[in-house]
């Protein structure tokens, strides 16, 4: 990544440096979480940096960067969101990676789109000197949404970033229209950037979807019953390839973006430039917990059909460890690794046009894995 305070504006017919302060919606996210580690070092591109988090629930204690200043605040409360973040003058580079789930892609579409206009309303009349916004959506800019997977045809991968939009719903171009629309009526200067990360290995509690903790739960159930782990998913994803996104790596790329001229105004896919079989990830988690793996016959089982029911057993697992009393539902998403260990084709994006760029990022798939797993455990979250 490039360094360097990457901006000036024009006072009294001088160009001075811009101090940079990051608003970040979803700051309690997995990206969210290493967006703020980041942007805390004193060496952090652009920097440093003043930050401001805000999420929905109250600031939990694992979250830990001494030069966060955390927001609460329910971004679908419009009121609520023009009273906390309009005060929010010295805003320069907004990170937007947060989102909620709704039982359809219509409803999904409505209050994401809600969310993000309440933002940026709080935030254009009042922050004079806002120079960027950084978009994460996903990789189901290219499968469509969880209820359309198998049902659209689409494209072959590897995915590249000028495929066209499917054509069913997706609140991923609602909230591209709506930064589409900012950019253009805002005064010139004012840029975005979009960033498609696909399944992400990453640290954080108590989120949405959280692959690498759910497994890491899945594993410790096991060990403390004496079971083999099982492989849920299908064939399909047991033997073929797909791909993966360490969360600091598409934090730094969202950084590098920002600042850099040549990330500006473009979608970026936002992968480790690697390809990893989930059958190898099973044996390296398996070797993780000291666990069996049972011969895999090419069979789905449903993860939440084998996980109904062990909250008991959670909650003695988290007492006899000496864990953050988080209950199963928080840091388990059986039926997000049921969907992503299910899918019915290869997932792989393809990372050249962040390289003819510039962003040279890269991760190994299967250490990331490991380290996020090792992070948790390090954080208390798991054992």
């Amino acid at each position: 990544m490039q360094h360097g305070r990457g901006g000036t504006s024009s006072a009294g017919g001088e160009e001075v440096d811009t101090p940079k302060v990051a608003l970040i919606p979803g700051v309690t996210g997995i990206v969210g979480n290493s967006l703020a580690d980041l942007l805390a070092e004193e060496d952090a591109p652009g920097g440093p940096w003043k930050v401001y988090g805000v999420a929905r629930r109250p600031k939990p204690d694992w979250l830990k960067q001494t030069n966060l200043e955390y927001i609460q605040c329910n971004l679908l409360d419009r009121e609520q969101t023009l009273a906390k973040l309009s005060p929010l003058h010295d805003v320069t580079h907004i990170f937007y990676v947060t989102w909620v789930s709704r039982s359809t892609e219509e409803e999904n579409c409505k209050d994401n789109g809600a969310m993000l206009h309440n933002v940026l309303d709080a935030l254009l009349p009042n922050a004079k000197h806002l120079e960027h916004i950084v978009l994460q959506t996903g990789g189901k800019h290219y499968t469509g949404p969880f209820e359309y997977f198998g049902k659209v045809c689409i494209p072959d991968p590897p995915f590249r970033e000028d495929y066209p939009r499917l054509p069913c719903p997706n609140f991923y171009h609602t909230l591209e229209d709506i930064v589409f629309e900012t950019v253009k009526q805002k005064k010139q200067g004012l840029t975005y950037s979009i960033h498609r990360p696909t399944v992400i290995f990453g640290f954080a509690a108590g989120n949405l979807m959280n692959m690498v903790s759910t497994l890491a739960v899945y594993a410790s159930i096991c060990k403390y019953e004496n079971k083999p782990l099982v492989y849920p998913g299908n064939l399909i994803t047991w033997d073929h390839l797909f791909d993966a996104s360490a969360a600091d790596l598409i934090a730094e790329q969202e950084i590098w973006a920002s600042l850099d001229p040549k990330g500006k105004n473009e979608p970026f896919n936002s992968s480790n430039g690697d390809v990893y079989k989930w059958k190898r990830l099973w044996y390296l988690l398996a070797d993780k917990y000291g666990l069996e793996v049972p011969e895999y016959k090419g069979v789905a089982t449903s993860l939440e059909e084998l996980m109904k029911g062990k909250e008991q057993v959670w909650e003695s697992i988290v007492h006899e460890n000496g864990l953050h009393p988080l209950k199963l539902d928080e840091v388990a998403h059986w039926w997000f690794a049921d969907l992503i260990l299910n899918q019915p084709f290869e997932n792989v994006s393809s990372m050249n046009k962040s390289r003819e760029h510039g962003f040279l990022g890269w991760r190994d798939s299967e250490k990331s894995f490991l380290s996020a797993i090792d992070k948790a455990r390090e954080n208390k979250v798991v054992p």
